[in-house]
């Protein structure tokens, strides 16, 4: 029998592999936070699913998303990337994911952690939604405005609050699986 899941699984393996295993199952390791704020940003005008197929790339391109070497990055690597076809090769976006390194680790000196720092927003505990169809998902809340603002802040780019709502969302701090889908109620016991 087929599980019922969110329609933008659609029917790609690897989509479907990762709605079920892997979105909105609440994280709290600091490097698995940073690799998804920075996945999110790199997904900037694309589609979702390009990111997911080029995420081994990004691990293997940013150095498993080590944030202390990659803070480190000189033009070298920066003209190393732009010639990685693994990843998207976008300028302005690997030049981000350098600056977010910095900030990275000065958020997780003042805060203790980024995980801390990030799950603040949601009063450390998943937001439960009910939608019931695509349509009723916001662009954007006021957690996410806030979220942004702050990492903005901080020295973070590419972190606007579409792309902070959809980090959000992936990392488990809003339950936005549909609740027909059979994900959603898997998801809202795992924050009890």
């Amino acid at each position: 029998m087929a599980k019922n899941r969110c329609g933008w699984a659609g029917n790609d393996p690897l989509y479907m592999d990762y709605h079920d295993k892997e979105w909105g199952v609440p994280v709290h390791d600091d490097k698995e936070l940073f690799e998804k704020i920075i996945l999110d940003g790199a997904q900037a005008g694309l589609s979702w699913i390009t990111i997911l197929r080029k995420r081994d790339g990004y691990r293997r391109a940013f150095n498993s998303f080590d944030t202390g070497k990659i803070a480190r990055y000189t033009e070298k690597d920066v003209a190393r990337l732009m010639a990685d076809e693994g990843i998207v090769r976008n300028r302005l976006k690997i030049i981000s994911a350098i600056k977010n390194a910095k900030a990275y680790l000065e958020i997780q000196e003042k805060h203790g952690s980024f995980d801390k720092f990030l799950w603040r927003y949601v009063d450390y505990s998943p937001i439960q939604n009910s939608w019931k169809s695509l349509s009723q998902l916001p662009p954007s809340t006021k957690e996410s405005d806030m979220m942004s603002k702050e990492l903005k802040k901080a020295g973070f780019k590419f972190v606007g609050s579409t792309i902070c709502y959809a980090f959000m969302q992936a990392v488990g701090m809003v339950n936005d699986h549909l609740v027909r889908c059979y994900r959603h109620g898997e998801i809202k016991k795992l924050s009890r």
